[in-house]
C-alpha cells in the first residue's frame, strides 16, 4: 500500500481496524483512535459465507486471505506426511481425501491445483504413497460448475477437471462436517480430514451505518449510480461491498475485480468533481469478460463475442494476471517461477512455513 501511494504527497496509510462509523459526526472509530472525514469510501469487500452453519465454520478451511491460503498449503503437505506414516488404510485415505465445496472460479481453480499436486508431486516426493489413493472431490450445488459463466465454459471446465482426476459432484450441497465426515443432501458421505469451503461470500460491512443501507440477503451496501450509500451523501461504497442495481444488472454487478477497479477509477474522478463543485458522472460497467484456470494448459475464457478454452485461454489468463501485479520486480519473479514450474512440472513452493493445527 505504501509503495502504491508514495508518489502522492497528501496520501497516508494507517493499518487499523475500523470499529464503527458515526455518520452524524462524520467520524470513524478505529483501533488507533478516531478519525474525521469529509468523504468516506468503503471498500471492505466480502467474507466467507457459511450460511449459518457453525459446525462447518468451525471445522472447514476458508480461503479469503493470504494467511488462510498458507494454512491450506501447510495442511495439505502435513496430510501427505501423516498419510506416509498412517497405521491403517482407512486413516491414510482420510488424509488423502480432499473435499472442496463450491464449484465457482475459486473452487475450480483450487481443485485443479491440488490435482496437479497429486499427478506431478505426490509420485515424486512421496514414493511410499500410492497416488491413486488420493481423491479430490468438488461439490457444487448447481447443475454445473462455474454457474456464473457460459455453458461452454462450464462444460469445458468440468471436462478439464475430470481429465485431471477430480471427482465432480453437481447438485450436491454440504449439510454438515464434523472434521472427519462430510454429510451432503445427496446421501453422499465422504471421510476426509480436509474440507475447503469456497461455497460463497457475504458482504463485510462496518458497524454504524443505518441498517436500511444494507441489502439483507447479500449484506452489501445499496448504492446509487455514483456509488453513494443510500441515505448518505458523503459515504461511498465500491467493489464487492456495493450493491448497484441497474437494468443490465438487477442483482448488482458481479463480485469480481473489474467492477471494483472501474468503480474506484471513476469514484476518484467524481470526488474531485465534488470538491470542485462539478456534477458527478454515473457509473457504467464495461464487462471485459470472465475467466478461470483449471491447470496446466487448461483454462476457460468468456468474452463478449468470443468463448474459448484450452492452452490459448490459459495463456491469456496468465498474461492478464501477470500484468495485474504491482511492480516490475514482482512480474519478473512470478514469470520466472511460472516458466520453471512449466518446464519441470514442479511446484517449487512446498514449504510448511508454520504448521497448521486443526482445532
Amino acid at each position: 500500500m505504501r509503495k502504491i501511494i508514495k508518489k502522492h504527497n497528501r496520501s497516508f496509510f494507517r493499518p487499523a481496524e475500523v470499529e464503527k462509523i458515526d455518520a452524524d459526526k462524520k467520524e470513524i472509530q478505529t483501533t488507533i483512535g478516531n478519525l474525521s472525514y469529509d468523504y468516506l469510501v468503503l471498500a471492505t469487500g466480502t467474507k466467507t459465507n457459511y450460511f449459518g452453519n457453525k459446525t462447518i465454520e468451525k471445522h472447514s478451511m476458508p480461503m479469503k486471505e493470504v494467511s488462510q491460503a498458507l494454512d491450506i498449503r501447510s495442511l495439505i503437505l502435513q496430510n501427505f506426511e501423516k498419510a506416509a506414516i498412517a497405521e491403517t488404510e482407512e486413516e491414510r485415505l482420510a488424509f488423502l481425501n480432499f473435499v472442496i465445496v463450491g464449484g465457482g472460479p475459486t473452487g475450480v481453480e483450487l481443485a485443479g491445483a491440488i490435482a496437479e499436486l497429486k499427478n506431478n508431486i505426490l509420485p515424486k516426493d512421496y514414493k511410499d504413497l500410492d497416488p491413486n489413493m488420493m481423491k479430490i472431490h468438488l461439490l457444487e450445488g448447481h447443475s454445473t460448475v462455474l454457474p456464473p459463466m457460459s455453458e461452454h465454459a462450464s462444460r469445458k471446465a468440468e471436462l478439464f477437471l475430470k481429465d485431471l482426476g477430480v471427482i465432480v459432484h453437481c447438485n450436491t450441497q454440504v449439510k454438515d462436517y464434523d472434521g472427519k465426515t462430510v454429510q451432503t443432501n445427496a446421501e453422499l458421505t465422504l471421510k476426509s480430514e480436509t474440507l475447503i469451503w469456497a461455497a460463497g461470500v457475504t458482504g463485510n460491512p462496518v458497524h454504524g451505518l443505518n441498517a436500511n443501507a444494507l441489502q439483507d440477503r447479500s449484506n452489501r451496501y445499496k448504492v446509487n449510480a455514483y456509488n453513494q450509500v443510500e441515505g448518505f451523501d458523503s459515504v461511498f461504497a465500491l467493489g464487492d461491498i456495493a450493491l448497484m442495481r441497474t437494468e443490465a444488472f438487477p442483482e448488482g454487478h458481479p463480485q469480481v475485480a473489474q467492477p471494483a477497479i472501474q468503480q474506484g477509477q471513476l469514484l476518484g474522478k467524481n470526488l474531485l468533481h465534488l470538491i470542485n463543485g462539478n456534477p458527478m458522472k454515473a457509473f457504467v460497467y464495461k464487462d471485459k469478460g470472465s475467466m478461470a484456470t483449471i491447470g496446466r494448459n487448461k483454462a476457460v475464457v468468456d468474452l463478449k463475442h468470443y468463448k474459448f478454452a484450452g492452452f490459448f485461454a490459459w495463456f491469456i489468463w496468465m498474461f492478464i494476471h501477470l500484468m495485474s501485479l504491482v511492480g516490475f520486480r514482482n512480474r519478473v519473479i512470478v514469470l520466472f517461477n511460472w516458466t520453471y514450474n512449466y518446464i519441470n512440472f514442479d511446484k517449487a513452493a512446498r514449504l510448511i512455513i508454520r504448521p497448521y493445527n486443526k482445532s
